[in-house]
């Protein structure tokens, strides 16, 4: 089974955050509200350059992914 890219989670441990979780490589956690992340992976310095330029672009589109999202519950 595929996953979806991006999914949306839920605590309401942490009733004011937001979370956004990666499911590719390189996953991580996202907490919206504070731009928290917490990396799912251990990296190597090879991997740790290669983050380094991703990860501007995979928070931006996390961030679009929650979105859009919110957008379509407000339809």
């Amino acid at each position: 089974m595929d996953f979806p890219k991006f999914i949306l989670g839920d605590n309401t441990d942490y009733p004011s955050a937001i979370f956004v979780i990666h499911t590719e490589f390189p996953r991580f956690i996202i907490n919206l509200e504070d731009d928290e992340v917490e990396w799912l992976e251990d990296f190597d310095q090879h991997d740790q350059k290669e983050l380094e330029t991703e990860a501007e672009s995979l928070i931006q589109q996390a961030t679009e992914f929650y979105d859009r999202e919110i957008s379509r519950y407000d339809d």
